[in-house]
């Protein structure tokens, strides 16, 4: 409070020792832009060149970089309510989607849910980063009530703190966009190593009409075996178990459910490398939850446990083995899909001997570690960043 009083950050760049000013938004631009939507029936409109964006082409977490799905020609903005804003324009969603604006380094124009702001009289980092704040921080103060939208007016008037100084401006602007460019760097690799395995998978294993893979270790050149997956999996019920919220005792033991862990519990000590399968509240049939677990595990009604069977066949091979069949037709339930266990045991899989298993499952295994890592630098970045954001921006 004390800090907030003298309108000082808790954390600063040395050599900066001078109270922030408190301004108005629209004390960040000389000129303000609305905008507005070209008839959709109207073909000619949407031919054009002119990028033409709406909120729903924005992202929370993105502020810069956006690329618009819509583009519209100069006859559509003489027939309608949009604009020309110039580039290096700062546009903020004053309507549904509150909370979202991106940085235009380019010409374009808006659909009317928006408010641009042009000729910035702040460093253009910084406003972008300090407006975020200030949405957000309006957010929060609702507890989590969705705000259907804020007139022009009532956004130009919010109260915003800021460094009189440039170049602290832009040294906090720097630092923000810099970290920005590093979480990007890293989901960047991430859909790049996602999109490889799913290649390495559709090129490893062989599918319905082929007897062996098209991709292959070298020195393994048999023709691929078919069986249903009761022959060559252990199932286990046992591991199973109902338990309401109210019964659980914290602990070490994961507790998991269809789509991962659901919390972390005392009690039970089944350890052990198993694959789990969603038996039902997935969300998305066409990348059902499948995962390999390795340690202590205990269950909900939600996911069947897997065990590949001793000496014969690798968990981390059936686990991916598993995850590229297509199980939208075994399922029943509508809404809520469901994956009966007697159906899933029957389930054809296609393997080869125990040896070419264990090399494509500790590839494909190492592979996730990657993924897994670059998941995990992403998480601790944007964790970072939200800190930082909170102590740097007032």
């Amino acid at each position: 409070m004390k800090n907030l009083e003298k309108r000082v950050p808790i954390i600063r760049f040395k050599g900066f020792s001078e109270a922030w000013e408190q301004r108005k938004v629209l004390d960040y631009a000389i000129h303000t832009y609305g905008g507005g939507t070209p008839k959709t029936n109207v073909p000619e409109y949407w031919s054009g060149e002119i990028p033409w964006i709406q909120s729903s082409d924005l992202s929370i977490s993105n502020l810069f970089n956006i690329i618009p799905k819509k583009h519209i020609t100069e006859l559509a903005i003489k027939s309608s309510a949009t604009k020309f804003i110039p580039a290096n324009s700062i546009a903020i969603v004053s309507r549904v989607g509150v909370g979202k604006l991106v940085f235009m380094p380019f010409e374009y124009t808006t659909s009317q849910d928006f408010l641009s702001l042009s000729n910035l009289q702040v460093d253009s980092n910084f406003g972008v980063y300090s407006i975020y704040m200030m949405l957000q921080r309006e957010l929060n103060n609702i507890q989590g009530t969705s705000i259907k939208g804020i007139t022009k007016s009532d956004l130009l008037e919010k109260k915003i703190n800021k460094p009189s100084s440039r170049e602290e401006q832009q040294k906090i602007g720097s630092f923000f966009k810099q970290l920005d460019n590093t979480i990007a760097l890293h989901q960047r690799k991430l859909d790049a190593l996602k999109l490889m395995k799913k290649g390495l998978l559709q090129q490893m294993f062989a599918n319905n009409e082929e007897k062996a893979p098209r991709l292959r270790f070298i020195n393994f050149d048999e023709e691929w075996e078919q069986r249903k997956l009761n022959e060559i999996a252990n199932r286990y019920d046992n591991l199973r178990v109902p338990i309401t919220a109210s019964a659980r005792i914290s602990g070490t033991t994961p507790y998991y459910g269809a789509n991962g862990i659901q919390d972390y519990v005392e009690g039970f000590t089944h350890d052990g490398e198993f694959i789990l399968v969603a038996e039902d509240g997935a969300n998305n049939v066409k990348n059902y939850p499948v995962q390999h677990v390795n340690g202590k595990i205990w269950v909900n009604n939600h996911a069947h446990v897997l065990q590949a069977k001793e000496n014969k066949h690798d968990n981390k091979f059936l686990m991916n083995a598993i995850k590229i069949i297509r199980f939208e037709p075994f399922l029943v339930g509508g809404g809520r899909a469901k994956l009966n266990s007697d159906v899933m045991m029957k389930l054809i899989v296609k393997f080869p001997c125990y040896e070419e298993q264990k090399k494509i499952g500790t590839f494909l295994q190492r592979l996730e570690n990657v993924i897994t890592l670059h998941k995990n630098k992403i998480n601790k970045l944007s964790s970072l960043k939200k800190t930082y954001l909170q102590n740097m921006l007032i």
